[in-house]
């Protein structure tokens, strides 16, 4: 018999650690109106024969709240950076300025707000999916368990602490939403 059965709770929760970190990086690529070195993350540029992030390419800084300014470190690549940033969808605007390209971040408007709110409640969906299939997970190792004769008193208690952890994410989830959707939608 199993009667010293444990659910590796720890894994659990690194891994729902995971889903929630994956969600604050998606929220920081997300353009609110402030600027913000993140921002530029997800932007590749076609350097020595590879796409490389922005952040190895030169010093990123932002100086004032409504600019974000790179310093390129290599000036024959300062045309690339530029491109990269034009053509990437953030609707900012490069201006160069010697090796340093200046980022001016516009107002949002009101329409643009909306949508972005959209989209941050998709990213916070997707990591109530992933915290939900952890739980999957979890609840499948327990019936395992079960199958292998663990009590049924134990795998009750387990699914609990299962059920527990799943809640506690998901509302963490949900303020974490509410804040960025707050910070979207602030003039």
């Amino acid at each position: 018999m199993a009667d010293d059965f444990e659910l590796d709770t720890d894994d659990l929760t690194r891994r729902m650690d995971g889903a929630i970190t994956a969600l604050r990086n998606e929220f920081a690529s997300l353009r609110t109106g402030r600027a913000s070195g993140s921002m530029l993350d997800p932007i590749q540029v076609d350097a020595y024969g590879q796409m490389t992030p922005i952040n190895q390419l030169g010093t990123i800084n932002v100086p004032e709240p409504r600019m974000v300014t790179i310093n390129v470190w290599d000036k024959g690549m300062v045309g690339k950076v530029e491109k990269a940033i034009r053509e990437s969808g953030l609707g900012i605007n490069p201006q160069l300025n010697g090796p340093i390209i200046m980022l001016p971040i516009p107002e949002l408007n009101e329409q643009r707000r909306r949508e972005l709110t959209k989209v941050a409640a998709q990213y916070a969906e997707h990591a109530r999916v992933a915290i939900r299939n952890l739980r999957r997970d979890g609840m499948d190792k327990l019936k395992k368990a079960k199958a292998d004769g663990v009590s049924e008193d134990d795998v009750k208690f387990w699914e609990s602490e299962v059920q527990d952890m799943t809640d506690k994410y998901i509302k963490l989830v949900d303020q974490t939403l509410d804040g960025k959707q707050a910070e979207i939608m602030q003039v």
